[in-house]
């Protein structure tokens, strides 16, 4: 598996994220897999952690729609609903960008993802340096800014009105970022 850092400096480094971010842009990322994924233009999957079940099941017919059109998508993959829909990517054709709120040194790739990443399906991507073993809500964050950052357009499955997730989508919005709400306004 091909594991590495970009630093701005280099020409693999995203260059949707300068742009956008300028001089709050990171200055390192750390990937696992092929970095080649972040320069498609990627759908960028969001949910909060409560979702409703009329949504859960849209979410899920929409992950097979997504995966059948071999449809880009980065994602922290890290809600409920969000790690359903990774695992009906993972049986598709298409790119998948796996952001995480964590440290990829040491870290136990799930088996599930190794064959998907072996085969340049997949890329494993963080901000956080080796130190940082479990999420935070500061670096999920973070983590989430990064994947509105690298995606094209962003879809948000569910999202609580007031709650972290529905401050950040303002702050795309405003930022001039494409969101579409799969389970209406905010």
């Amino acid at each position: 598996m091909k594991m590495g850092t970009l630093s701005q400096e280099q020409s693999e480094y995203p260059a949707t994220l300068t742009p956008w971010l300028d001089k709050d842009a990171p200055v390192q990322l750390s990937y696992i897999g092929n970095i080649e994924i972040l320069k498609q233009p990627l759908l960028g999957l969001f949910s909060s952690v409560k979702c409703p079940a009329n949504l859960i099941i849209k979410a899920h017919d929409l992950a097979h729609k997504l995966a059948e059109s071999g449809t880009p998508v980065i994602s922290g993959f890290h809600s409920p609903v969000e790690k359903e829909m990774l695992s009906v990517f993972l049986q598709g054709t298409g790119s998948i960008a796996i952001c995480l709120a964590r440290g990829l040194e040491e870290m136990r790739i799930p088996s599930v993802w190794r064959e998907p990443i072996e085969r340049g399906r997949v890329v494993l991507i963080s901000l956080s340096d080796g130190q940082v073993k479990r999420p935070t809500v500061a670096n999920a964050e973070k983590r989430n800014h990064l994947v509105a950052e690298l995606a094209q357009n962003i879809l948000i499955i569910h999202t609580t009105k007031g709650g972290r997730l529905a401050s950040q989508v303002e702050k795309w919005e405003r930022a001039g970022k494409k969101v579409q709400i799969l389970g209406g306004a905010l």
